[in-house]
């Protein structure tokens, strides 16, 4: 196998020229990079992957840290930013948090020793000041992280109103809403807010539950919709993740109450299980693919410190079911 000093003998020129001109589009003069791209084709040399990062000071690799793959939200957000910035030309490092103590520490010492060239983060962690002052590019996903580092998410402002829009369209007199933790600080919790103005200006009740933090499972799920039946019962509207709303969907069963002529049901991410369940769910879309690929090229961005014009706020979308 050809190594690099065959390939500057080849072409009569200085190891160090030979590497400058495969790591540098732009240098040289024409001349020589003919003579080393001749000599790179007649030699069939394959550069190193690893001398070539390290001499960019680049690892080609970025850290994505979230809760949990085994909820459908993040296994859907993982596999779309895996694949956004392979097409990049980046690798990925996957940190799952929820049983995990201190697996973001690891990952943030990574990023300072240079062992990754930056970090996506979407984990539900309460203590965000390790990712204060960290000159390291960052970006946070659906997380307020600290005022320096910028947040990728969707619009939920937007979210909300569509979801209000869809129970606006039968007669619904009390509506739940699931929540997450509100320990969490995240963009999410606008859509709670702009759906309770307008169902609040159109004189319908609402009550909110909360879930407990960092509770992804259908265990907590299933726990928290008979809650709601037994507690709620004059509930005619649930609003909630997809997981939550779900759940609730398998107890209304249960119960012989029918959906959607006595219980309408949306749910909050539009993730693939809306549609595989018992009935298609009517759900406010996340665009999950789209907020993956800006959220790659903008962290590519950041490496490389070129500026973008890529919105950081990506609108949702309505689609329609069977349970509204």
């Amino acid at each position: 196998m050809a190594k690099i000093r065959d390939v500057a003998r080849e072409a009569g020129v200085a190891v160090g020229t030979v590497s400058m001109v495969l790591n540098h589009a732009d240098y040289g003069s024409p001349a020589i990079r003919k003579k080393v791209e001749d000599a790179v084709k007649k030699l069939q040399y394959v550069p190193s992957e690893m001398a070539r990062n390290l001499s960019l000071k680049r690892t080609m690799t970025v850290g994505i840290i979230v809760p949990t793959v085994a909820h459908p939200f993040f296994a859907e957000l993982v596999e779309a930013l895996e694949e956004a910035l392979y097409h990049l030309g980046y690798k990925t490092m996957l940190c799952c948090t929820r049983q995990r103590e201190n697996a973001e520490h690891v990952f943030i010492e990574m990023l300072q020793r240079q062992n990754m060239d930056g970090i996506i983060m979407g984990a539900h962690s309460l203590d965000t000041s390790i990712y204060q002052g960290l000159k390291q590019p960052i970006i946070a996903f659906d997380r307020y992280l600290s005022p320096e580092i910028p947040i990728v998410h969707a619009d939920h402002v937007l979210g909300g109103r569509l979801a209000a829009r869809a129970f606006l369209q039968h007669d619904c007199r009390h509506i739940v809403e699931i929540s997450g933790s509100q320990m969490v600080e995240t963009p999410a919790r606008e859509y709670h807010q702009a759906f309770n103005e307008v169902m609040h200006a159109h004189g319908i009740h609402t009550d909110i539950v909360f879930l407990p933090w960092n509770s992804f499972g259908f265990e907590e799920s299933v726990a928290l919709a008979e809650k709601i039946f037994d507690e709620f019962q004059e509930v005619d509207g649930i609003l909630g993740s997809d997981v939550s709303v779900s759940s609730c969907l398998q107890a209304a069963v249960r119960r012989g109450i029918k959906v959607p002529e006595q219980l309408k049901l949306v749910a909050y991410d539009g993730t693939y299980i809306t549609q595989n369940g018992i009935c298609k769910l009517t759900a406010v879309r996340q665009p999950i693919t789209e907020l993956a690929e800006v959220a790659a090229k903008k962290m590519v961005s950041l490496i490389n410190g070129t500026p973008d014009e890529l919105p950081w706020v990506v609108p949702p979308t309505l689609l329609p079911g069977e349970t509204c």
